[in-house]
């Protein structure tokens, strides 16, 4: 009932349309295709069975729909100008371009709300059954590879500034002490591009599976993230170093190994 090579095959005609040289519309295609090889790695650690398994897929395939719009209209990243995930949930399902990726209705709820959910600081708590079920593994999946595009992805792509000009910046007092207490990182109380490098490493807090701590251990994530910056500022360089080995203690503390 979903075809994963049929949805692959939609998602890349969609996608066509958009200018896929520049760098920002190229990113959210890999992170896109990644995200739905972290739903694999999650469901196969939940030992979901096949039709779950395919939806984690096909919702992971579909999550950031709305990045490429949003790109293209405002070249930018930025929620406050187009919230991502409302607008993948306009194209998906008010101009009805899920029925591109699968003929059936049978999933839209679980669909929608697993979108519409993916990259809110926290998960609706009307949402229940399935539809949360799925909601959390895509919140984990775009998380997980979000290490993996802060440790190769062009810095400049991502945050509109080279690596050695965001070593050079602050951090927030308030944003590291958030850290250290163990508490995932408001938007709003960013205020420096190293404000938002280190709420992408809190994102080790609103995990909701085991095997996403063993994930970022096993793929060394905090080491690959924090060492590919050059901190020339000096205080930054301190918190850096207290934050890697706090986020290390807090993962291993969270993980259990896998069979």
């Amino acid at each position: 009932m979903i075809s994963l090579d049929h949805a692959k095959k939609a998602f890349q005609k969609y996608v066509s349309q958009y200018d896929t040289s520049d760098p920002k519309i190229a990113l959210k295609i890999r992170h896109t295709f990644e995200v739905v090889k972290a739903c694999s790695y999650l469901t196969d650690s939940l030992e979901l069975d096949e039709e779950n398994r395919n939806l984690s897929l096909l919702i992971g395939l579909l999550h950031d729909v709305g990045r490429f719009e949003q790109l293209t209209r405002f070249n930018s990243y930025d929620d406050n100008l187009l919230p991502h995930a409302e607008c993948g949930l306009e194209v998906l399902f008010d101009q009805n371009h899920i029925r591109d990726y699968i003929d059936t209705d049978k999933y839209d709820s679980i669909i929608y709300a697993a979108i519409k959910n993916h990259s809110l600081f926290a998960i609706d708590p009307t949402v229940t059954g399935d539809a949360l079920l799925h909601a959390k593994i895509i919140r984990d999946a775009d998380k997980l590879d979000n290490f993996r595009v802060k440790a190769v992805d062009p810095v400049p792509a991502m945050l509109d500034v080279t690596a050695e000009e965001l070593g050079m910046e602050d951090v927030s007092d308030s944003i590291f002490q958030t850290f250290m207490d163990h508490k995932p990182i408001l938007k709003d109380d960013r205020r420096t591009k190293m404000d938002m490098w280190i709420s992408y490493l809190a994102f080790i807090y609103d995990f909701n599976f085991p095997a996403s701590y063993q994930y970022v251990l096993d793929h060394n994530c905090i080491a690959s993230n924090i060492d590919r910056i050059p901190y020339s500022n000096p205080d930054t360089a301190r918190k850096m170093a207290l934050i890697r080995e706090e986020a290390l203690a807090y993962c291993r503390s969270k993980c259990v190994l896998l069979p």
